[in-house]
């Protein structure tokens, strides 16, 4: 696909050599399991339990009908379905035919979907009819105005005019020889696009080909024991990086496993859901998780089917591994990855000391993996530095964005992941970040792009936008705002402010600390880390305040 930096001829061929790289597309690898076990549950939905055979079959009804409305290979759409077997359907169906899904998440709003559209040069946009009080297919018409390329708009549910209805296309009676027949795409081809985590801006497209990919289900299925045994249970958004592949839904259906998709994070859905369903993996998150181990309602639900649960998008700390080690007698396992590529894993026969502490290390013997100093040397084990990769599902370039590429990848093809790390036997630990990321659960929100709306505010000087610990989500946003001579700003005026712009709910700042001035480095930069030493006091204060009022009223 232009715009895309290839591999090297060196690596594809060592690649392949090592049998990396099966030269299949990822329906190939969907369709070898439901030939395989046609009569097999594959997802469970609700009160919907879903064959591979009737899977397979909605897939191929989708992939006729994106082709018949003139979808073509190497198309590009923007794919932003909610959790749901639609979207499984809808990603095969497209994936098949060769045109290429761009990963939005459903709180992704007219901001950051007419950036990927544009960036993408979409002629496409799959979306939710509605999700609580939001109308995505309104927002499908600012798009098309905004985005002239975006031609077909294709709704999960009841569609408004000149929009295509896949629930409708989905429903329609089987007519014999009604699927799709024709060019299904090259292994060597992008499959999809993931979005990065950027700090410059909005994010970036990763361009993921489909013998990547594959490699990457196929390979974290190995470390994580998924097989046709496998029952997942999926509760975060499946168009993120983490839920669709690493090791995901995808990885569950090329393997023979079934996928139980919650309709709902609530614990007791959540809780019952595993107790009927006999769930054995779960895809977590550190908001979820912290919930679960506060929770009594655990203990009211048979679980002794969870083999696994796993962490994923933010480092859980490790007293709360051990937690969930002892309440739910499982294997906890830490899950490191980037929409880029590098997966790290700890493996489920670790010791507790690898488990408890480490953020895993690379799936694959193909990983080659430096840690560096701001010169770019190598540094000794047990030493921080910067996290660089290079291997054979980790990307060497953006999409049609030359300046990003050349600042995240070295010549050689090493990515610069931005992450401060140490290596110790071979298992990586998370310092910290050198990118200004905030990592809020796992969702990762760019400072200097949420500081750049923030600036636009009339009564706002200058901004900046620190990270502050949170039990719950890890981090959020915290705004440091000065605001011009006479001007008021409240955090409510500021959020109002910041979603009239169209921006997603989990990048607003949680907190606004108006200040006089801020602390400059001998350059004249903002000093960040002092910033958050502030904020970070301020908070430790007020907790010891509210634990001294609560022994207080129980005297």
């Amino acid at each position: 696909l232009t715009g895309c930096t290839p591999w090297p001829e060196e690596l594809q061929r060592r690649y392949r050599e090592a049998g990396y790289w099966e030269d299949i597309t990822l329906w190939q690898m969907f369709e070898q399991s439901a030939t395989k076990t046609p009569d097999r549950i594959a997802l469970v939905f609700e009160d919907q339990r879903i064959t591979y055979r009737e899977l397979e079959r909605q897939a191929n009804r989708l992939a006729l009908k994106f082709s018949e409305i003139g979808l073509k290979n190497r198309d590009r759409v923007v794919f932003q379905l909610a959790n749901s077997p639609e979207l499984i359907y809808a990603f095969y169906g497209l994936t098949k035919i060769g045109v290429i899904p761009v990963m939005a998440l459903p709180a992704h709003r007219f901001t950051e979907i007419s950036h990927f559209a544009g960036h993408a040069g979409a002629v496409g946009y799959l979306i939710p009819n509605q999700i609580k009080d939001f109308d995505y297919r309104e927002l499908a018409g600012e798009i098309t105005v905004a985005v002239p390329s975006v031609q077909h708009i294709i709704v999960a549910g009841q569609a408004n005019e000149g929009q295509h209805s896949l629930t409708d296309w989905l429903a329609e009676p089987k007519v014999p020889g009604d699927e799709y027949r024709g060019d299904q795409g090259d292994p060597e081809d992008v499959a999809l696009m993931l979005l990065s985590g950027g700090t410059t801006a909005l994010s970036k497209l990763i361009p993921r080909t489909h013998n990547d990919f594959v490699y990457n289900c196929r390979q974290s299925s190995v470390v994580s024991s998924i097989d046709a045994k496998t029952v997942m249970l999926t509760l975060l958004p499946m168009s993120h990086n983490y839920n669709l592949g690493s090791p995901g839904i995808l990885t569950a259906l090329a393997s023979g496993g079934c996928v139980v998709i919650a309709s709902s994070i609530n614990t007791e859905h959540v809780f019952s859901l595993i107790e009927k369903e006999q769930v054995s993996l779960i895809l977590g998150a550190v908001p979820l998780v912290t919930k679960w181990l506060t929770s009594d309602i655990p203990e009211q639900h048979n679980l002794s089917s969870i083999k696994i649960i796993m962490n994923g998008g933010a480092k859980l700390a490790p007293e709360l591994r051990q937690r969930i080690q002892t309440k739910f007698g499982c294997v906890f396992q830490e899950s490191f990855g980037m929409g880029e590529g590098l997966l790290n894993l700890t493996r489920l026969n670790d010791e507790d000391e690898v488990i408890l502490h480490s953020s895993g290390r690379p799936m694959s013997p193909g990983d080659e993996i430096k840690i560096v100093d701001e010169n770019g040397n190598e540094v000794a084990d047990g030493e921080k530095g910067e996290l660089t990769c290079r291997g054979p599902y980790t990307i060497q370039g953006y999409y049609y964005a030359p300046e990003s590429s050349a600042n995240a990848f070295s010549p050689d093809g090493f990515y610069h992941t931005g992450d401060l790390v140490c290596r110790r036997n071979g298992y990586l630990y998370v310092e910290g970040r050198i990118k200004d990321l905030i990592n809020r659960g796992g969702e990762k929100v760019s400072i200097d792009e949420v500081e750049n709306h923030i600036l636009a505010d009339d009564r706002v000087e200058n901004v900046s936008i620190v990270a502050m610990p949170d039990a719950q989500y890890g981090e959020k946003a915290c705004a440091f705002v000065k605001l011009k001579a006479g001007q008021k700003l409240t955090r409510e005026e500021l959020t109002s402010f910041l979603l009239d712009r169209g921006i997603a709910k989990f990048k607003l700042p949680e907190r606004l600390e108006i200040v006089e001035s801020f602390p400059l480095s001998p350059a004249g930069k903002i000093l960040r880390r002092e910033l958050r030493r502030i904020i970070e006091e301020t908070i430790k204060a007020e907790q010891e305040s509210e634990q001294a009022k609560q022994r207080v009223s129980q005297l």
